[in-house]
């Protein structure tokens, strides 16, 4: 079965406030939820907003109406609402609850089995999974009590967002170092995500390269390229959201990487080689998508190269780097010999025409198993974009077209194909 649609999409969200300064992240939160995937939201999920009475001294419910569409629940006791809404039917019509922020009040009550507002009863009438954004002040979340019912919570089965180590809203809690403050939207939202995705590469374990590497030319210049690390770490975030161990090594990157998985951080293609050979033959898959320098100048200078009067420019004597993908390839032609599988090897061809051409000669070349190719040129799917359009072209020669799309389904779309290659593999 395709994944690739991003897993909330057009789903069934609940998102429940308490009473916490970090209801104005809730905001943002229902925001990314109820937003299309190409406006860069979750997929347009159908959301609705309960909140408590606290809740509604920080942020309004006009405000998540109009973000969401939908009336927003208040109370148990307005009968005019509670027949509207019901909630009893909005506790069996979610597919997801999620609550954030969510107070130690808020925690203490759920986990004792308290039902005396609108929110708590809900979660005591779901079935649904329920996921859990605490934020408090760094000392009353480190407090026992709250780290028991914490506990408690995770004993059922409720998904625990942790906090964040940073800044809180009050200058009286500054000086209060640890975990508090609420997980960013983002970082609720995919571990939303992670919640509802089929688990399919599970027992899996996947390398995936992303980034450019930098070559020194001196101790201020370098040489690279426009590759901003999106795809990359689009492949790695979707491999590990359906249950794959991932490792990505990463050259200078422009975005951060996903969380959950282990990072190697490299800048030059002779540290990309040495973190990824050192690694392959005890993984399932290598998905090469980082955009590794050709060359590199035979010897970096010591010093800065100073601009010299009178002259029209400088010369650069270059020297080819290993190519890691073709490497692969001959190192996993040797493992077989001697018995032993080796990974399943996915390369990226970054072109600007003929791609499947290109794509095609590239696969018999380098002895990988799928290259995912892209015309770079082309509109929207570029370095840095958020979206792009791949030809996969498998060792058949046969090429499947993807339309240009966010980076996140095309990440999927390649998994699919790399799911069906480990199995016949």
């Amino acid at each position: 079965m395709a994944t690739s649609v991003r897993p909330l999409a057009g789903r069934r969200l609940l998102v429940g406030v308490s009473g916490g300064i970090a209801a104005y992240k809730a905001v943002e939160l229902v925001r990314l939820l109820a937003k299309p995937i190409a406006d860069g939201g979750a997929g347009a999920a159908e959301v609705r907003v309960v909140m408590t009475r606290s809740a509604r001294r920080f942020v309004t419910p006009l405000t998540f109406q109009t973000l969401s569409g939908h009336p927003v629940g208040t109370t148990l006791w307005d009968l005019t609402q509670e027949s509207e809404i019901g909630h009893i039917a909005l506790a069996q019509r979610a597919e997801v609850v999620i609550v954030a922020p969510a107070t130690a009040d808020l925690i203490g009550r759920y986990a004792g089995g308290l039902a005396d507002d609108l929110l708590t009863t809900i979660l005591l009438a779901t079935r649904a999974p329920v996921l859990v954004a605490p934020a408090m002040n760094p000392v009353m979340y480190a407090h026992p009590a709250v780290q028991a019912n914490v506990a408690t919570l995770r004993q059922r089965g409720v998904v625990i967002v942790e906090p964040e180590v940073g800044p809180l809203a009050s200058r009286a809690e500054a000086a209060d170092a640890g975990p508090g403050r609420m997980a960013e939207p983002a970082a609720i939202v995919e571990a939303a995500e992670d919640l509802v995705t089929p688990k399919d590469l599970a027992g899996l374990r996947v390398l995936v390269t992303a980034g450019p590497t930098r070559e020194p030319l001196d101790p201020v210049r370098v040489l690279s390229n426009r590759s901003s690390g999106r795809m990359g770490v689009a492949i790695a975030r979707a491999a590990r959201r359906r249950g794959a161990a991932v490792t990505l090594v990463a050259g200078p990157m422009e975005v951060p990487p996903p969380t959950g998985v282990e990072v190697v951080r490299v800048e030059t293609a002779a540290e990309m080689a040495e973190a990824v050979l050192g690694r392959a033959e005890a993984v399932d898959a290598v998905v090469m998508a980082a955009a590794v320098a050709d060359y590199r100048p035979v010897k970096a200078a010591d010093q800065k190269i100073k601009k010299v009067d009178g002259e029209d420019g400088i010369r650069l004597d270059l020297v080819r780097n290993l190519d890691i993908l073709a490497e692969l390839g001959r190192r996993r032609r040797d493992w077989r010999t001697a018995g032993r599988r080796g990974p399943v090897l996915v390369g990226f061809a970054a072109e600007t025409a003929d791609l499947v051409h290109h794509a095609r000669a590239k696969l018999a070349a380098k002895g990988v198993d799928l290259i995912v190719a892209n015309d770079v040129s082309a509109p929207g799917s570029g370095f840095g974009s958020e979206t792009n359009a791949v030809v996969l072209v498998r060792g058949d020669g046969t090429a499947d077209e993807r339309p240009l799309a966010p980076k996140s389904e095309v990440a999927d779309a390649i998994l699919d194909r790399l799911r069906e290659l480990v199995a016949e593999a």
